[in-house]
């Protein structure tokens, strides 16, 4: 869960640091005070889109530190597959600057927006007006009926995705040889292409060879000079071997005399006979300095054909590895009649489990599916739908001989969630009968029953009390404390219903001072929140009367959460 956030120039924010019980936390303020400023800086850290415009006016940098902490093992899974190390916290870090760049960093480590946004959704929920208009949508439907499904479903679901993946991988084989334009086309391509690497037959290393080989015929001439000038200097008038064989001889006249003077001459006799061996070694080097032109011309012509190759093939090194490949996928076109009834045989078989597993599937929606609406209408009948009417709606599971163009990775199913909020009004699709307030409601329902199966340690509740007020208002702080008692909640509200669950909460402000404008965040005590209370209630002020008001609907959330039972 999340312990701690610190904000440090982002929008009207100049700095501010929020702690953060496991329970029910609640952010409350003016409209336009900043509110949505945390909840930006929330978003940033689950991996939300940065913006430069999000940094506070006249300032070059700034940053969105999260501290977030877990039940010995319960994020290792999650953090392993990001790459990160198990551990029992974690410090997500986000630094943005005015040019619009920022970095991200997870434990230290650099992490991509994408990832972070990944990691997170194991951890952290958002309900915000983005969740609406996305559950409005039919396509998340399944998703949702599935996330609710889990425990059962993920099984079958997890062998369907495994099963599917082989299976278009056989149709994308039979389809490369199923045509047999493009297969005899291939076949002539590969038949040239082999002809082409053997009759090369390039030899390791040749290019480079080939390469050392010009570069000193280019360079004979200079070759030439030198090994020259080296040999007359060792065996010319005066050279280098006739100066060593005399010190040699002056030497040897002496060296009975002592050690060290025949040490000397021993020295001389090896430094004599290596540069024996060098002169030799040069007057090779120089019979061999005369390029042939033919010999050049034919390097240059094999470099061309190396080229070539190189351009084609890649690595010249690896031809062999190629010719390999090329002599194998040949021998399967050859012979792709058989090959073809092999992986049809094979795509067939896969599609009939593929058919099994999604009825296997299909039913297990369905049964949870009755369960999810039953849950469903017994937590709006709370919200004060009491004639709501939910269902899940599929369609029929298409047949066997339909199975090829209807089967997808997660089954066959086509679901949307249909409502009737009043008597007398028919079942219809979400979009086209619900209202801001019946939507927030409904949304709310589902993280109620989620919260009861999902293993999400943080849920964030922006705008829940959109078009709801009065006894609805009531019923929804009831619902958010039951859920805080399973994960903890971070709740923006304007309701004084919600506020007065408040384990720990937060005003949120904006002062001036003439010249610039700041919003700042404030912890409240217990009065505070009894205060806070009383303003959110729409007292023109704190009389006595509000203030006992307000005391009387915390004591009554107190007491309510006393009696919570997880």
């Amino acid at each position: 869960m999340l312990r701690r956030i610190t904000i440090k120039n982002l929008a009207l924010i100049a700095d501010a640091e929020l702690e953060f019980s496991d329970k029910l936390n609640i952010l409350s303020g003016e409209t336009g005070a900043g509110k949505s400023i945390i909840v930006d800086a929330l978003m940033l850290l689950m991996g939300g889109k940065y913006d430069k415009t999000m940094l506070s006016y006249g300032t070059d940098q700034g940053y969105v530190e999260g501290v977030f902490s877990f039940a010995e093992g319960e994020a290792d899974a999650a953090l392993e597959q990001a790459g990160l190390e198990p551990d029992t916290e974690m410090i997500v870090r986000r630094r943005f600057t005015a040019d619009g760049k920022n970095d991200i960093r997870v434990n230290g480590r650099s992490c991509t927006a994408k990832m972070l946004k990944g990691l997170m959704s194991h951890f952290v929920d958002i309900c915000g007006q983005n969740e609406y208009q996305v559950l409005a949508e039919k396509k998340e439907h399944i998703a949702i009926l599935d996330a609710f499904a889990h425990a059962e479903l993920a099984p079958v679901l997890d062998k369907m995705s495994t099963t599917y993946a082989e299976y278009t991988s056989l149709r994308k084989r039979m389809s490369d040889i199923g045509d047999a334009g493009r297969r005899l086309s291939r076949i002539d391509l590969l038949s040239f292409q082999i002809d082409e690497i053997e009759k090369a037959n390039v030899a390791r290393d040749e290019e480079d060879e080939l390469l050392a080989f010009r570069s000193r015929a280019a360079n004979s001439e200079r070759i030439k000079i030198a090994l020259g000038g080296a040999s007359d200097a060792l065996s010319g008038d005066n050279g280098s071997r006739d100066g060593v064989y005399e010190a040699v001889r002056q030497l040897a006249s002496v060296a009975a005399l002592s050690p060290e003077y025949a040490e000397l001459k021993e020295r001389l006799d090896t430094l004599s006979i290596e540069l024996d061996d060098i002169a030799d070694s040069i007057g090779a080097l120089e019979e061999e300095v005369d390029f042939d032109e033919s010999d050049l011309e034919n390097a240059e012509t094999r470099l061309r054909l190396l080229r070539n190759l190189k351009s084609k093939y890649g690595d010249l090194n690896a031809l062999p590895e190629k010719l390999t490949k090329l002599r194998a996928e040949l021998d399967v076109l050859q012979n792709s009649d058989e090959e073809y009834e092999r992986l049809c045989s094979l795509s067939e078989k896969c599609l009939d489990a593929l058919y099994d597993l999604s009825v296997k599937a299909s039913d297990i929606r369905r049964k949870r599916a009755r369960e999810l609406a039953a849950d469903v209408k017994r937590e709006l009948g709370s919200l004060g739908m009491p004639n709501a009417e939910f269902t899940v709606a599929f369609t029929d599971i298409p047949t066997r001989a339909e199975a090829a163009e209807k089967v997808t990775p997660r089954g066959m199913d086509d679901v949307e969630f249909m409502l009737s909020p009043n008597i007398g009004q028919p079942l219809l699709p979400l979009l086209k009968i619900i209202s801001g307030g019946e939507m927030s409601r409904f949304m709310l329902a589902l993280k109620v029953i989620s919260s009861r199966y999902a293993n999400v340690g943080t849920m964030i509740f922006d705008e829940i009390d959109t078009g709801i007020s009065g006894k609805i208002g009531q019923e929804v702080a009831k619902k958010l404390a039951d859920i805080s008692r399973n994960s903890q909640v971070l709740c923006v509200t304007h309701l004084a219903q919600i506020a007065s669950m408040a384990d720990t909460q937060y005003y949120i402000e904006k002062n001036t001072d003439g010249v610039t404008t700041n919003t700042s965040v404030r912890l409240l005590d217990r009065q505070g929140m009894i205060d806070e209370i009383c303003r959110l209630s729409g007292a023109r002020d704190v009389s006595a009367s509000a203030l006992k008001s307000a005391e009387e609907l915390k004591a009554w959330s107190d007491d309510y959460k006393k009696n919570i039972k997880k």
